[in-house]
């Protein structure tokens, strides 16, 4: 649920985390985004860095020039005087993705735990937008969710030291994308030519927080004639 007042939690000596609800939910996450989008377009002196989350915003500063209780009130105070009609709308972003085989070499395994075939799992994947709930693990990465019932899938058991970049993988009911090649625990279910993340770019994510996913399914031979 969305509480009826903001949540502070002290995090050390820097930083506070404001909690705007108790679940993960697309309502509670709008609510972090107004109020990321509002506080960063403030430039509040003494606050060095905004980290959102599902339900959550962490607010890095320094203690010299702003202290806890008047961070808190300003914090207060601009989320009482949010407009959401000044949020930029979040845009929605078609990703294309070879499933399977060498490029998705978990497809097999998801779809013999769920007892379907590996088109259905394909199939559930494909028909539903996501929503980007956050950015983190690495530059770029995409929290998305959330997948249908049918398809929520643990983790992996053991991590794999080396994904490649551009693996799209799901974990219980997210699915994300792997902007850079890293260690990780989910399931590799396909893999996309799209980058995530470019640091010469501006933004350097493709995606940001409160966008909208949709995945659709290409051959390999679709994949190496593939233009952005």
């Amino acid at each position: 649920m969305i509480y009826d007042k903001l949540i502070f939690r002290v995090m050390g000596d820097r930083a506070l985390l404001v909690e705007l609800g108790d679940e993960i939910s697309p309502a509670i996450n709008k609510k972090i985004r107004e109020l990321f989008v509002s506080l960063d377009h403030q430039e509040i002196a003494g606050v060095i860095d905004l980290v959102p989350s599902y339900r959550s915003l962490l607010v890095i500063y320094n203690p010299l020039q702003i202290s806890t209780l008047e961070l808190e009130n300003q914090i207060a105070k601009t989320q009482n005087g949010m407009d959401p009609a000044r949020i930029p709308s979040p845009k929605t972003v078609e990703i294309p993705v070879v499933y399977g085989d060498d490029y998705g070499p978990d497809l097999e395994w998801v779809a013999a735990y769920h007892k379907i075939a590996p088109q259905e799992v394909i199939r559930l994947h494909t028909q539903h937008t996501y929503q980007v709930y956050m950015i983190g693990f690495t530059s770029g990465f995409p929290y998305l969710g959330e997948v249908p019932e049918a398809l929520s899938t643990p983790r992996r058991e053991t991590p794999r030291t080396h994904v490649p970049k551009g693996s799209v993988a799901i974990a219980q009911k997210q699915t994300g994308i792997y902007p850079v090649q890293s260690p990780g625990g989910w399931h590799i279910i396909g893999w996309t030519p799209v980058t995530l993340f470019d640091p010469q770019a501006e933004p350097p994510s493709l995606l940001e927080m409160g966008d909208q996913v949709r995945f659709h399914a290409i051959t390999a031979e679709e994949m190496a004639n593939w233009q952005p």
